[in-house]
C-alpha cells in the first residue's frame, strides 16, 4: 500500500494506492472518490459501546467505512471536511492523543478509544473528550490550516492556544490554562485558555482555528 498527500497544505487530498485485498479503514464521509471495482462495508468499530462512547462524546461518527481493494488493486481518495492539510503518523505500539473530528482513516492494527481531557477543556473550546489512538500502523488527520510539528525534551515546556492543537504523543504532560489573569483580560485579549504541555513527546500545531473563523462569520 502506498499514499500520496496531494495539494498541500491548503486542500489537501490523501490518495491511497492499494494492493489486491488491502484494506483501509475511515471516518463515515471522508471517502471523495474511489476505484469502481472497490468494496466498502459500513460498520461500528470496537463494538457497541466504543462506537456510541467515540460517536457521542468523541465527536467521530458512529459507523466507519472499511475499504477493500478488488482483484487488480485500486485507489481510494479521501479528504477532511474543511481546507487544511493531512497528517500521516507512523504508529509503532506507541499511543497518540487527537483532538475531536481529527480522524481520517486509518491503516492497520489500529485502535481507536475516547478519553476524558479534563473540565477545562469544554470552556476551551476543545470539548471534553480527546481521541486516544494506538497500535501499530499509519494514522491520517486533518487540520485546519497547515500543521506545525514541535518535539520537547524532557521536562522542556510548550504552550499552544487550544484551538490550535491536532494531536500530542501521550508521553506528553498536560494542563489547561488561562493565559493571563482576570476576567477583562480573559474576554478582551482575544486569548481565553491554552494547553501548557511538558516533554517528552512531541505536539502537532494547525495554523488555524476553527472556532475564530466561526466567530468571524457571525460578524
Amino acid at each position: 500500500m502506498n499514499y500520496d498527500l496531494l495539494y498541500r497544505p491548503n486542500f489537501t487530498l490523501a490518495k491511497v494506492m492499494m494492493n489486491p485485498g488491502e484494506e483501509v479503514t475511515a471516518e463515515a464521509g471522508a471517502m471523495v472518490s474511489m476505484s469502481a471495482d472497490m468494496e466498502m462495508k459500513t460498520k461500528g468499530r470496537g463494538g457497541f459501546g466504543k462506537s456510541i462512547l467515540r460517536s457521542m462524546v468523541g465527536g467521530e461518527s458512529f459507523f466507519q467505512n472499511t475499504f477493500t481493494a478488488g482483484a487488480d488493486g485500486g485507489e481510494v481518495t479521501f479528504a477532511p471536511p474543511y481546507p487544511g492539510d493531512v497528517i500521516q503518523l507512523q504508529m509503532a505500539g506507541n499511543t497518540v492523543m487527537a483532538q475531536s473530528g481529527a480522524y481520517i482513516f486509518d491503516h492497520g492494527d489500529i485502535e481507536i478509544d475516547t478519553k476524558f481531557g479534563g473540565g477545562r477543556m469544554f470552556f476551551s473550546g476543545e470539548g471534553l473528550f480527546l481521541l486516544k489512538i494506538k497500535g501499530h500502523g499509519d494514522v491520517f488527520l486533518s487540520a485546519y490550516g497547515a500543521v506545525h510539528m514541535v518535539e520537547l525534551g524532557e521536562g522542556q515546556e510548550y504552550v499552544v492556544d487550544t484551538g490550535h492543537i491536532v494531536a500530542f504523543d501521550e508521553s506528553c504532560n498536560f494542563k489547561i490554562t488561562k493565559v493571563s489573569r482576570g476576567l477583562k483580560s480573559l474576554f478582551f485579549s482575544g486569548e481565553g485558555f491554552v494547553c501548557r504541555f511538558s516533554g517528552p513527546g512531541r505536539v502537532w500545531i494547525q495554523t488555524r482555528n476553527p472556532m475564530m473563523f466561526l466567530m468571524m462569520g457571525r460578524k
